[in-house]
């Protein structure tokens, strides 16, 4: 294998890399690569009966476990949930922390989405996009002598601009690795976004019954992204693979990194030929 890649993913909240990451997380892991998720906020707030500290806590705990469900790298960052700004303190953060991984690639949010933290977390990696390069900026931490790859993180936003898949993933062949990894946030897929959603009544009470649950519940979308990219999955795989493909992971590169060239693409991509 060539020089193994590095991939840094950049979430709002802990879940949100492995909703949108979590498939392409595991084939890089397959492969030997590295990957890190960030949780930007600690996600004390996601919940309707407990918060704070105790919140913090669970929820570190389940992106732990959702990370050595693959063996990947997880991180939490220590800024309550819905109180994201894109700051200077906390575009330093961003810049250190991208500094400090070296990736070969960045994926987060777009930056237009219904949640603040998200939208902040999108704009945040951008703002950094460029200072990751300027040794003046952060000068303690020794600087990048160029700027990652940066990729969006699909969602399905109208406004301003669609999203634009330039990669789609096939993750046929983890997309239970995938489920696997979102059962761990048991506080969120069985309990707060049930809740949130007005549908609490359906979630079943054992654990291997939940998890049959939520891939009963989630594939169907992962089903969607495929279809609604399966020209992009057919130019890529081939026709025959490509109309065979259950479900995928699809990314938009942002025009602030480096550019990803076909060739880019290729090596940050080595699953999709």
């Amino acid at each position: 294998m060539s020089t193994p890649l590095k991939i840094l993913v950049f979430g709002a909240h802990p879940d949100d890399p492995e909703i949108n990451f979590g498939g392409t997380a595991a084939l890089y892991a397959q492969g030997g690569h590295q990957v890190r998720f960030v949780s930007v906020t600690n996600g004390n707030t996601g919940h309707h009966e407990i918060g704070g500290v105790e919140l913090a806590r669970i929820r570190a705990q389940e992106a732990a476990n959702s990370a050595a469900t693959i063996g990947i790298e997880y991180v939490v960052m220590d800024i309550q949930s819905n109180e994201l700004e894109p700051s200077l303190p906390y575009r330093k953060r961003i810049i250190e922390m991208i500094r400090g991984y070296k990736p070969d690639m960045v994926a987060t949010h777009r930056p237009c989405d219904y949640h603040p933290d998200h939208r902040y977390t999108s704009q945040l990696v951008q703002d950094a996009s460029y200072a990751v390069t300027v040794p003046g900026v952060c000068p303690l931490t020794p600087h990048l002598r160029k700027s990652p790859v940066i990729v969006y993180l699909s969602d399905r936003f109208q406004v301003p601009r669609p999203f634009q898949a330039k990669v789609v993933v096939d993750i046929d062949s983890v997309i239970e690795k995938k489920v696997d990894m979102m059962h761990c946030h048991k506080s969120q897929f069985y309990e707060w976004l049930p809740y949130n959603r007005g549908n609490e009544d359906q979630v079943p009470k054992s654990d291997q019954e939940r998890r049959a649950w939520l891939g009963e519940t989630w594939k169907p979308g992962f089903a969607e992204l495929a279809n609604l990219y399966r020209a992009e999955l057919k130019r890529d795989f081939g026709e025959k693979r490509g109309a065979a493909v259950q479900y995928v992971e699809a990314f938009e590169p942002c025009e602030y990194g480096a550019t990803m060239t076909d060739e880019e693409k290729a090596r940050l991509f080595p699953f999709v030929k």
